[in-house]
């Protein structure tokens, strides 16, 4: 009896044997990103290819904010991420006059396309999950990185004003996800590390708003993945979310795997280095990693990916080792 990429994924949340430790790999589209159909086009071709056992849907991460007037351009890295050029916040009062975004309008709307392609191409075959940048971290891309912590120590409560309404944006955008289809989303949080920002800074100006957009999630997406991004994890800080896959770099910091499963009741995503082994390896290197990440976790509540994006230079070879692993394990 075939298992369709949903049950596999349900039975691996639950810590139930199924037929084979799910995967999927995912990565930026430099350039296609920047329209709806080319976005959809290329993450379909993707997947076609590899056959994931869930679809990341990775636009720029501008896509959220570029209404709000921030300007980006791609310049060659290897990420697939561009850089900002242009902010829509230079002083500490430009927070207080943030609005709330439209979804139906800008790039907000150009995303939702994307989405409704991706369904039409899907249906109900491949679980897909669009990402979704937490306040804090779509306010750092608003500002920049030094001045976001800047303002956060000197004018709290105008930053807070900008996160609020970054929220209400936020949630605006999921509601009108709703009747797509979508299987939930992937939540990227980047200043939940200790080498960003202390604990208590992170609990006042980050988690409080990752909260109001969480425990918004329709129940119907039963596939949230958060993304812990950088070194030194604050994993114990939200470990505690609702979500049911928490995916890190657990190949470059602590947490390991097994730790994680530890703290957290869902699964964990990882196992191999998007470096080292992915990028600069080998296929037996990426197979070694992969097999020592099925090992510490006993192939249970575990799915295997990188801990962060592919590089877009990312062999073709290697990215074949990390699908074709999991088959020959079962």
């Amino acid at each position: 009896m075939t298992v369709t990429k949903r049950e596999r994924l349900e039975k691996t949340i639950a810590g139930e044997q199924s037929d084979r430790v799910p995967v999927a790999l995912w990565r930026h589209w430099p350039g296609d990103d920047q329209r709806a159909a080319d976005l959809a086009d290329a993450t379909v071709a993707f997947q076609r290819r590899w056959d994931f056992d869930f679809c990341k849907v990775t636009p720029a991460s501008s896509f959220c904010i570029s209404d709000y007037g921030v300007q980006t351009r791609w310049t060659g890295n290897l990420e697939g991420t561009r850089d900002y050029v242009k902010r829509a916040v230079l002083r500490s009062l430009d927070w207080t006059e943030l609005r709330v975004l439209d979804p139906g309008k800008g790039a907000l709307a150009r995303q939702l396309e994307c989405l409704r392609l991706l369904k039409d191409a899907f249906g109900d075959e491949v679980p897909f999950i669009q990402t979704i940048f937490s306040p804090l971290a779509q306010a750092k891309n608003i500002v920049g990185k030094e001045l976001l912590i800047e303002h956060m120590r000197t004018a709290p409560d105008r930053v807070k004003t900008g996160l609020n309404t970054i929220t209400e944006s936020t949630l605006r955008f999921l509601d009108a996800m709703r009747k797509i289809g979508v299987s939930g989303i992937f939540y990227a949080v980047q200043h939940g590390s200790y080498a960003v920002m202390s604990e208590s800074e992170y609990r006042e100006f980050g988690r409080p708003y990752d909260l109001r957009i969480l425990e918004a999630l329709p129940e119907s997406w039963w596939l949230n993945v958060m993304h812990l991004h950088g070194s030194a994890p604050m994993f114990d800080v939200v470990a505690d979310y609702p979500v049911q896959v928490i995916n890190w770099h657990d190949r470059e910091t602590s947490p390991n795997l097994a730790e994680g499963k530890l703290k957290f009741s869902g699964a964990v995503s990882g196992g191999i280095g998007r470096w080292d082994a992915m990028h600069n390896g080998t296929p037996v290197e990426v197979r070694s990693q992969a097999r020592q990440a099925i090992e510490q976790t006993n192939g249970r509540r575990f799915v295997l990916s990188t801990g962060c994006v592919v590089m877009i230079t990312t062999p073709v070879s290697n990215i074949r080792a990390a699908r074709e692993v999991v088959e020959s394990l079962t």
